[in-house]
């Protein structure tokens, strides 16, 4: 299928394409070992969290893995951490929701691509009522996808932290509404947490892993509730280690 143009208007066209889209697994693997060596971040988890962590890749759970956002670095960071840890064994099985902006320049978006993005259209960028629709249209892509057996990786505060970056901003619906609607088609994902701290340097950050939520409530709203909550434990814990 020929890569749409990725705009709002053409919204329709983007959600099909992403609804199907698979990069290839040995490229994608090869890009998170470079960024891993690239960045190489030191990675911690909670009690258990590890071995938790690997016994869901086994079972080939959905997995949710929220992350907190500081910087335009963090995407690298994720993909370093990720081939770091147990969930080497999903990539190429993970969508990563990523801002539309990013697939507007082709090479640029052969790189994201790869990485198994799927693109999101803000509501900062293009009105909260414009993006009605689309955000629809992705929320449900995500949860079919889930239901296929993949993984979906999100920054739930939507945008970078500009004030205090030991402190959780404001978890948006989105996650909430992705994982209900996944439950819906019969899913039982697991929501998984990873927190980021930076010192002086993007190359070296601390990354903490709380551990895995599987029991979780059915309404999109508490289902966010639990993440602000579980997220911020990880980012706390991220920046406990970034201080030894």
């Amino acid at each position: 299928m020929t890569k749409p143009d990725v705009t709002l208007e053409n919204s329709d066209a983007v959600y099909d394409y992403y609804l199907g889209h698979r990069q290839n697994r040995l490229l994608a693997k090869a890009a998170y070992a470079t960024l891993a060596a690239k960045f190489r971040p030191r990675v911690r988890y909670a009690d258990g969290a590890r071995d938790a962590i690997r016994a869901l890749v086994r079972s080939n759970t959905s997995l949710v893995l929220s992350v907190n956002h500081l910087s335009e670095s963090d995407p690298y960071t994720v993909a370093a951490a990720a081939w770091r840890s147990p969930l080497r064994a999903v990539i190429g099985r993970t969508r990563v929701l990523a801002k539309d902006e990013l697939f507007e320049e082709r090479k640029l978006r052969d790189r994201i691509d790869l990485m198994g993005s799927i693109p999101v259209f803000r509501g900062k960028n293009h009105g909260m009522r414009a993006v009605n629709a689309a955000g629809q249209q992705m929320m449900d892509v995500c949860a079919t996808r889930m239901s296929r057996g993949d993984s979906v990786a999100i920054f739930p505060e939507g945008t970078c932290n500009e004030g205090d970056p030991t402190r959780l901003q404001s978890v948006g619906s989105g996650v909430g509404h992705i994982t209900s609607r996944a439950i819906k088609l019969g899913v039982t994902p697991a929501l998984l947490h990873m927190g980021i701290s930076y010192g002086d340097d993007a190359r070296n950050a601390s990354v903490y892993f709380s551990e895995p939520v599987t029991d979780l409530p059915d309404k999109p709203a508490a289902i966010a509730r639990l993440v602000h909550d579980q997220l911020q434990e990880a980012v706390d814990g991220a920046v406990a280690y970034g201080r030894r």
